[in-house]
């Protein structure tokens, strides 16, 4: 099979491969020397009587054990001696059922629930996380990290991408979404709440100052608009005096909250509040007037000139090391660092979410995660996917044999000592 389809597991690293190959080599020479010389010892001993009985039987007993623990280890990698016998070479033949029965055994040990949400919480992840955070060069690297992170997303968002969104999800819905009753319940909400007087007190103190600050701009602009046969002197006295009566109103009505041009206003808002949410005619004046704006090419040119103006305020502030938006975040961060190393509570219920996440996610999606192991297997060649089992796991199966070797000669010294015993 070439590499190109072998998983991922398979694809190992050479260096360590090798370690692994002269380690298997090494315990496998051991084992091999133990059964020479259990072979050996017995060829030496064969036929003889008292003390190098019991050696010969001991010997003999280990040649017995030392290769069926070799059958038995190598059986599970390839056929003894090349010989088809049947139930060897397991790990060729039976791979994918061995697959699904790691699978099934990961799925039922490692990802129940109960063991998932004892795992998640016995780790103290909040608590964790806290004392992590309360290094100030930790909130840094995470401010740093997030910071580079949210500017790359937005390098990768490009103008036409926004345009498409604008165009094909956002426009849409403000065509299909009646705008008049909306507009009309906020309208309502503020004048309840008086909150656009702020605005007019702002706009009445911008307009007044305007005035006091440029009377000959007012002048002229009035002055351009007088009968071409009226005298310049009249149009001076009439203009200054316009201007002296502008400013004095603009000053009243700014100075008293009570005035009646306040009052008209906030009566004519809350007319047109009413309107909107309740008068047909109005409504669809609304309507017609929404259409007209998001029909307007200029819409669409807007929300991108906007979208570009934000994303260059955001990126020149994200980019600056020492900028406010990351000293702003550094300290929400240290802050709720404090708050977890202090709050048990806190940290208490923060844990129980993220184990309740997890548990969530392990319920539905656990199965998909464990079949990625028998998915992975079902893809190895069985021989390659033998050889590289061995590579990992055959050097400490080579104790196997090397125990068999031991224990096989004591077993046999024990039954000979028992025969001579009885005889």
């Amino acid at each position: 099979m070439s590499t190109d389809t072998l998983s991922p597991v398979l694809q190992a690293d050479p260096a360590a491969d090798e370690l692994r190959r002269r380690g298997l080599r090494r315990m496998r020479l051991v084992a091999s020397s133990l059964l020479v010389v259990a072979a050996v010892v017995y060829a030496l001993t064969l036929g003889e009587d008292g003390a190098w009985g019991f050696v010969n039987a001991a010997a003999e007993a280990s040649m017995v054990g030392a290769i069926a623990d070799w059958f038995a280890v190598t059986a599970l990698f390839r056929h003894p001696l090349g010989l088809p016998i049947p139930h060897t070479a397991l790990i060729p033949r039976r791979k994918d059922e061995l697959g699904r029965g790691l699978q099934d055994f990961v799925g039922e040990n490692f990802l129940a629930e109960q063991v998932v949400r004892e795992q998640v919480l016995g780790a103290h992840l909040s608590q964790r996380v806290g004392v992590w955070l309360s290094d100030p060069a930790h909130v840094r690297r995470v401010v740093d990290e997030a910071a580079d992170l949210a500017a790359i997303g937005l390098t990768k968002v490009r103008d036409d991408q926004v345009a498409d969104v604008v165009a094909g999800a956002v426009l849409p819905r403000f065509r299909e979404e009646p705008v008049a009753p909306l507009a009309g319940s906020l309208l309502a909400e503020v004048v309840r709440d008086d909150v656009h007087h702020g605005l007019v007190d702002l706009v009445l103190g911008e307009l007044h100052r305007w005035l006091e600050q440029n009377p000959d701009t007012f002048s002229e602009v009035l002055g351009a608009r007088a009968p071409w046969w009226a005298p310049q002197s009249l149009n001076e006295a009439v203009t200054g005096r316009l201007h002296g009566e502008a400013m004095r109103w603009v000053a009243d009505i700014r100075d008293d909250p009570r005035h009646q041009a306040r009052e008209a206003l906030d009566s004519m808002l809350s007319q047109l509040a009413h309107d909107l949410q309740f008068d047909p005619a109005t409504q669809e004046r609304a309507e017609r007037l929404k259409e007209r704006v998001l029909d307007h090419p200029q819409v669409l040119a807007t929300a991108v000139s906007l979208w570009q103006a934000f994303r260059r305020a955001l990126l020149s502030s994200l980019r600056d090391p020492e900028g406010e938006l990351r000293r702003r975040v550094s300290r929400e961060v240290s802050a709720f660092a404090d708050r977890l190393v202090a709050d048990a509570d806190l940290r208490e219920r923060l844990d129980r979410t993220a184990a309740d996440a997890v548990v969530f996610a392990v319920s539905r999606y656990g199965a998909e995660l464990t079949a990625v192991i028998s998915r992975t297997i079902q893809r190895w060649d069985g021989k390659e996917a033998a050889s590289r089992i061995e590579l990992h796991v055959g050097r400490d199966l080579q104790f196997i044999r090397i125990n068999g070797t031991v224990v096989g000669g004591l077993v046999g010294l024990l039954i000979h000592t028992v025969a001579v015993l009885a005889g």
